[in-house]
């Protein structure tokens, strides 16, 4: 088992506080006025017992001034339940604000730091973070007022019975030491619970993501009884942990549910004693025992008190969240004109301890396509994410044409460097809005149309029941397919360079080379960094990046590289006597049958 960190959970909890004030800061006007609400409503409560107590007496004394006095008993009383209310509605406006401010300052960390830092948390454990633990936390700014508030009432009403009657006060007084150590115990014992509670929550969730994610691997493997299982392993302790937690919420208040009406039947009894003596009046009476009530609803704190605990509570599991470092961005532009030349100078990576890429120094003439090769865990990936400025090197720096990566600004350097990925992800309603998604202005239909038809997606998009405004949910796709789509938004928003991480694994040889094709004829200009395996991709690039174990092994084009068989074994096949693996040769052959289609207006 591993040993609790009392310094990382000390900072979490630091983290935690900081965003609660800031949500509180965000809800500044509206948490002024749940306080004032609260503070009159108690006000009012506060003086609900003396105005009947004194009423009471003058009615009994037939007082012409009773029925004065009766109006203002309506008016106290019509005044604290109007301010209830407006206290219940502006604490749920305050809840829901600090509740979308937690969420957007999560979702924004989230977006903006490197993908490997977000992938530090499954999917499922972010959105439960994201949801539920956010509507939790987003409660405590609002809790916290209405419990602090909510012992105003007690307070002034215990100051209040002591006006009335000293001794009916130190009656109910000897029973408060027992009720503030109930209060201790339930704040110490159930913090930890909650704790324990919502971190098993999370671990739940995420596992029942991941296996919605693989359903079609589960259901091919006939597995969904052992995945239930495992999605349900941890049931028994939430439930081990939700029934401790209302053990001891429900101990709590049943304890203290037995202490107040206790403490209500001694002051009553002493009042009773001194009402006897002459010493205190019917109204006086009254107004005791109705003081004695408002000061015994210090044990209705343990609710709100609760409330906090939990939100804490989650709002140390939501701060994960705030705490993901952003990916610094700065504010240059790229000089005008420029080429797209890449220049890695001591480039060095380190994740979990694990150096993936170590002194890396390189330089890309702009304008060529350059193909990136390596055996499997060589940090081909690493190098295409820190060529792309998706992730930050951990020493040295990148440039393009000149300008450090770090110092672009966000808008300049997502438009003039694209990436294409071995799994895209589709953003929109319907295929058009996938191929246009990012960020500045949208491409036109011509454009999309003319991206697509270099990604050789045309004719199958064209096909749909919609065309290119089928809704993506309609359009169900081959790997293939969804790459040739992620390639046509990365050839719709072109510029200078271009990073296609694997982003042709899925596509068959021939229409790798028409892609191949397009993307020299077609696309914009510039740069392409290609991460390869098929030795066909290697064999058309001007130039190849040979990595090995993190580090450039060689740089140079691929038929010089080809003579050195460690360099042949980067591809894992048996040759033939044409230079490279037999299959791909064949392939090879086969795709150079293929007429060149018509020249095209390049995308953009």
């Amino acid at each position: 088992m591993t040993a609790p960190d009392p310094t990382g959970e000390a900072a979490a909890a630091r983290g935690a506080d900081r965003a609660l004030r800031a949500a509180a800061r965000h809800s500044a006007g509206r948490l002024t006025a749940v306080s004032v609400c609260s503070v009159a409503a108690s006000g009012a409560a506060l003086a609900e017992p003396a105005v009947l107590g004194h009423t009471l007496d003058l009615l009994l004394r037939q007082d012409p001034a009773g029925t004065r006095w009766t109006v203002w008993c309506a008016v106290v009383i019509a005044a604290e339940v109007l301010l209830d209310a407006m206290t219940a509605r502006l604490t749920g406006g305050v809840d829901a604000r600090s509740t979308a401010r937690l969420r957007r300052l999560g979702l924004s960390r989230l977006l903006r730091t490197a993908p490997h830092q977000a992938a530090r948390l499954s999917p499922g454990d972010t959105s439960a973070r994201l949801t539920a633990q956010a509507t939790t936390a987003g409660a405590v700014p609002a809790a916290v007022v209405s419990a602090a508030v909510a012992l105003l009432a007690p307070l002034g009403g215990l100051v209040a019975l002591i006006l009335v009657d000293v001794w009916t006060a130190l009656a109910f007084l000897a029973g408060l030491p027992v009720l503030a150590l109930l209060l201790r115990t339930f704040a110490r014992d159930s913090g930890a619970s909650v704790g324990r509670y919502q971190e098993v929550q999370l671990a739940m969730a995420g596992r029942l993501v991941e296996a919605l994610g693989g359903a079609r691997t589960i259901a091919a493997a006939g597995t969904a009884e052992r995945e239930q299982a495992r999605v349900l392993d941890r049931l028994p302790e939430l439930g081990a942990e939700g029934r401790r937690t209302w053990r001891i919420y429900g101990a709590t208040m049943a304890r203290t549910s037995a202490l107040m009406p206790l403490l209500l039947y001694v002051v009553l009894g002493v009042g009773g004693v001194r009402l006897a003596e002459g010493a205190l009046g019917v109204g006086g009476l009254l107004a005791a025992v109705r003081y004695a009530g408002l000061a015994a609803g210090v044990g209705a704190v343990t609710g709100r008190l609760a409330a906090v605990v939990r939100g804490r509570a989650a709002a140390r599991r939501t701060a994960a969240l705030f705490d993901l470092p952003e990916l610094p961005q700065g504010e240059r532009r790229l000089p005008e004109g420029g080429s797209g030349t890449l220049e890695l100078q001591g480039v060095r990576v380190v994740r979990a301890g694990a150096v993936l890429l170590r002194d890396v120094d390189l330089r890309i003439p702009g304008g060529l396509t350059v193909a990136v090769v390596g055996r499997s865990g060589s940090g081909k990936t690493t190098l295409a994410a820190v060529a792309g400025r998706l992730t930050a090197c951990d020493g040295g720096r990148v440039l393009l044409d000149g300008v450090p990566l770090d110092e672009l600004s966000g808008e300049e350097l997502r438009r003039e460097v694209g990436h294409a990925f071995e799994r895209p992800a589709l953003f929109g309603e319907g295929v058009a809005d996938a191929l246009a998604f990012g960020g500045g202005p949208a491409p036109g239909p011509e454009a999309v149309r003319a991206a697509a038809r270099a990604a050789g997606a045309d004719a199958f998009v064209r096909r749909l029941p919609e065309g290119y405004d089928t809704a993506l949910a309609d359009a169900p796709m081959s790997g293939g397919e969804l790459q040739r789509l992620g390639l046509a938004r990365a050839f719709c928003r072109a510029g200078r360079l271009l990073v296609l991480d694997d982003a042709m694994s899925s596509l068959d040889t021939v229409t790798a080379r028409e892609v191949e094709r397009a993307l020299a004829r077609d696309v914009r200009p510039g740069t392409r960094l290609v991460v390869a395996h098929r030795v066909s991709s290697a064999a058309r690039a001007d130039l190849v990046v040979w990595l090995d174990a993190g580090r450039v092994r060689a740089t140079a084009p691929h038929a010089e590289l080809w003579r050195d068989p460690g360099y042949r074994a980067v591809f894992g096949e048996v040759t033939g006597s044409a230079g490279g693996p037999v299959a791909e040769v064949v392939a090879e052959a086969a795709a150079q049958t293929v007429a060149e289609p018509p020249g095209r207006e390049a995308v953009r």
